[in-house]
C-alpha cells in the first residue's frame, strides 16, 4: 500500500515540477493566437480605411459605416494588444520564478553536499590536524640534524694520529736505508743533519763519512762473532 502512496506522492511531485512548463506552454499558445488576431485586427482596419477613402466623396454613408467598421477594429485591436503585453508580462514572470527556485533548489544541493563532504569536521579539528602535522615536520627535522651531524663510532685523536703516520714514515725511511747500507740502524737516523744542497767548505763529502762509519759497523760485527 506504501508502495501505491509512494507512486502517487512521485506523481503528484512531477506534476508540481511540470506545472510552470504547462503554464508557460498554455501562455505561449495564446500569446501566438492573441498575435495571429492582433495581424488580422490590423488588415481589417487597413481594408476599412481604404473602403473610406474610396467613397468619401462619391458616397459618404459607405464611407462613413467603413469609418465605424475601422474604429471597431481599432477598439479590438487596443484590447488584444494589451491582452498581448499581459501575457508576455506573466511569461516572464513565470520563467523567471522558475528559474529562481530551481537556482535555489541547485543551491540547496550544492550544500546538502557541502554538509555531507565536512561531515564532522570542525575549525577546531582542523587547527589540531594542522598542529599535529608541524609537530611531525619539527620531529623529522631534529631526527634529519641528529642524524647528519652526530659522529659514528668514537672520537680520532689527532695527535695520536699524526705520531703514527710520523712513525711510519720513519720506519719506511729505515727500510730505504738498510736496503741501501749507507747509515746505522737505530737511534742514529734520528740525528741525521739535514740535507743540502750544497755541501759546506772544509767538510769531507757525506758518502766518505758514511763509508768509514760502515767499515766500522763491519769491524765491530766482526769482533763480537768472535
Amino acid at each position: 500500500m506504501s508502495g501505491v502512496w509512494g507512486w502517487f506522492g512521485g506523481q503528484s511531485a512531477q506534476k508540481r515540477k511540470d506545472t510552470p512548463k504547462n503554464a508557460i506552454l498554455a501562455l505561449r499558445q495564446q500569446l501566438e493566437m492573441l498575435q495571429k488576431r492582433e495581424r488580422h485586427l490590423q488588415n481589417q482596419m487597413d481594408e476599412q480605411d481604404a473602403i473610406a477613402r474610396k467613397n468619401v466623396s462619391t458616397n459618404k454613408n459607405a464611407a462613413r459605416a467603413a469609418l465605424k467598421r475601422k474604429k471597431q477594429h481599432e477598439h479590438t485591436l487596443d484590447q488584444t494588444t494589451a491582452q498581448i503585453s499581459t501575457l508576455e508580462q506573466q511569461i516572464y514572470s513565470i520563467e523567471a520564478a522558475n528559474i529562481n527556485r530551481e537556482t535555489l533548489a541547485a543551491m540547496e544541493n550544492a550544500g546538502k553536499a557541502m554538509a555531507q563532504i565536512h561531515g564532522k569536521l570542525n575549525i577546531d579539528k582542523v587547527d589540531e590536524t594542522i598542529e599535529k602535522l608541524r609537530e611531525q615536520h619539527a620531529l623529522g627535522e631534529e631526527i634529519a640534524n641528529a642524524i647528519t651531524s652526530a659522529p659514528i663510532g668514537e672520537a680520532v685523536d689527532e695527535g695520536e694520529l699524526e705520531d703514527a703516520l710520523a712513525e711510519l714514515e720513519q720506519e719506511e725511511l729505515d727500510d730505504k736505508m738498510l736496503k741501501t747500507g749507507t747509515v746505522p740502524v737505530g737511534d742514529e737516523i734520528h740525528r741525521l743533519p739535514a740535507a743540502s744542497n750544497h755541501e759546506p767548505k772544509g767538510k769531507a763529502p757525506v758518502h766518505l763519512e758514511e763509508d768509514d762509519e760502515e767499515e766500522e759497523l763491519r769491524k765491530l760485527q766482526a769482533e763480537m762473532a768472535i
